[in-house]
């Protein structure tokens, strides 16, 4: 109850101080000087800039511009804070420099309040690098008190709906996408340097398709027909390779319908590539050699520390298969388990659940996999040789025909990318097409359709190809050992309030 009358106290002084500031605004407007008529305002520097080269700004005249984070009235002499992209910056402000009109008006300043502060650099008696100013404009009124003046922004619901508050009152969040920004660049210039091009392929699509994934559905009103938010970009891309482009490369927005926990949200960004005349060997070591050099780039290093477990992303990681991997934890071969009863009976003894119409060996496979390995993988390590039904796009392995030539990429328990040898076998896919079709018949909605153009343009002849698809949101996620896909979005996707 005490919560509740506390809440409701803060609301109303909210509400108080949000009157207020209108009354302000109102009065502003009827003296002619409107902040929201201001068009422009001339930024010549920067606070971190002023702050990093003090010796060459010492008493020369600036003009910088930003928020009102603090502020401190002093009788005739007053000192506020500002903050702009860069940074935060003290200003002393004097109705001696500005004259009784404007001191006047700028002590009516509050805190969020946007200002262009034009001056010359000093620093004050206690060593603070600042700006003595000769002008101060306000040049828009913030009507609404920033939420520190009453309980802080720490409500991490709250935090995610009002990114633009969460990233004025807490300046780390800032650093985070800062450092995404640069992990992208950084990506796109690996690439560019192994002579990969980036493309645009589209968004929406006529065929779910790509990957095994519940689709968004949306309604074309011109054409009159269904179409789909793409769930990877994966057979456009290949179409290109068909078409005589070796090397390309696509950062997007990817769509899947599916659940929202901290690894995942409904639109995420991934980047795929693919290569001609390579396989998935070939992309192991792009996969390993990018995220190492990108770390090596934006961090300074390829030790990290996520979540309290240190990493070490310098090559070589380790390479192991499926099977493998799961008879190293569990100490079931699924080698010697061949036909897809005694899989479903292995999976009955060990308590591993499966769907009926997901019942085949290679499916129970995947499931052993989910269930006992994929958390034990800290270290970097690529898992090989994926089954044949899981993986609907790949290339058989030669020896072993019921499993592919594909791998995942895991670190730290989680998967950060996925890899194949590209199926080029017209015949081969027209009946992993069928395949997922009868699956989506059966109520698999994760299944993939009928892609009959893309069988078309196998016929035409895709050479040998490696393809791999990153996820960049976890990949930052890793960099900036940040615990949630919603910490590195700007906007992740939040169910209204009303």
């Amino acid at each position: 109850m005490n919560n509740e009358n506390n809440n409701e106290e803060l609301e109303m002084d909210e509400n108080h101080l949000i009157a207020i500031r209108k009354e302000k605004l109102d009065e502003l407007q009827k003296n002619g000087k409107n902040p929201f008529e201001v068009t422009k305002y001339d930024i010549k520097n920067y606070s971190k800039q002023i702050k990093d080269n003090y010796e060459e700004y010492e008493q020369k005249d600036v003009s910088v511009a930003g928020r009102i984070i603090a502020k401190r009235i002093m009788g005739k002499a007053s000192f506020c804070t500002i903050q702009d992209s860069q940074g935060k910056i003290q200003s002393y402000v004097s109705i001696n420099d500005l004259g009784e009109e404007s001191y006047k008006l700028f002590k009516t300043y509050d805190i969020g309040d946007i200002i262009g502060i034009k001056g010359f650099v000093f620093k004050t008696r206690t060593e603070e690098i600042s700006i003595h100013a000769k002008e101060v404009k306000l040049l828009s009124k913030s009507l609404r008190p920033l939420p520190e003046k009453f309980h802080g922004l720490k409500d991490m619901d709250l935090r995610y709906r009002q990114r633009y508050v969460d990233l004025i009152v807490n300046p780390e969040v800032r650093d985070t996408f800062i450092i995404r920004s640069k992990i992208i660049k950084e990506i796109r210039n690996f690439m560019d340097k192994n002579g990969y091009m980036e493309v645009e392929t589209p968004m929406l699509t006529t065929v779910a398709t790509g990957d095994a994934a519940r689709p968004f559905i949306t309604h074309h009103n011109t054409l009159d027909i269904q179409m789909f938010l793409r769930i990877a970009p994966e057979l456009n891309l290949k179409r290109l390779i068909v078409g005589g482009f070796d090397k390309v490369f696509e950062i997007g927005k990817n769509f899947r319908n599916e659940g929202m926990d901290i690894k995942h949200n409904p639109e995420f960004t991934n980047m795929e590539l693919y290569s001609a005349y390579e396989d998935y060997n070939d992309m192991m070591n792009i996969a390993e050699q990018l995220i190492s050099t990108v770390a090596k780039n934006v961090l300074g290093t390829t030790k990290i520390n996520y979540q309290g477990t240190e990493i070490d992303l310098a090559p070589s990681w380790k390479r192991i298969s499926m099977i493998d991997s799961i008879k190293d934890v569990t100490g079931i071969d699924f080698n010697t388990i061949k036909t897809d009863e005694e899989a479903q009976k292995i999976a009955k003894e060990k308590g591993v659940e499966y769907e009926e119409i997901k019942n085949t060996r290679g499916h129970i496979i995947n499931e052993f996999f989910e269930n006992f390995v994929e958390e034990t993988l800290i270290q970097p390590t690529f898992v090989i040789d994926y089954p044949v039904e899981i993986s609907p796009l790949t290339k058989r392995k030669k020896d072993t025909p019921e499993l592919v030539e594909r791998f995942e990429l895991f670190i730290g328990g989680r998967e950060y990318g996925n890899a194949y040898s590209e199926l080029n076998d017209p015949i081969d896919q027209y009946e992993r097409f069928i395949k997922q079709v009868e699956a989506k018949e059966k109520g698999d909605e994760e299944a993939g359709g009928m892609d009959e153009d893309f069988v078309n343009a196998l016929e035409i002849g895709l050479p040998p190809t490696g393809g791999l698809g990153i996820g960049i949101d976890r990949l930052v996620m890793l960099l900036t050992n940040s615990a949630s896909i919603r910490d590195v979005l700007f906007f992740p996707t939040m169910k209204p309030l009303t």
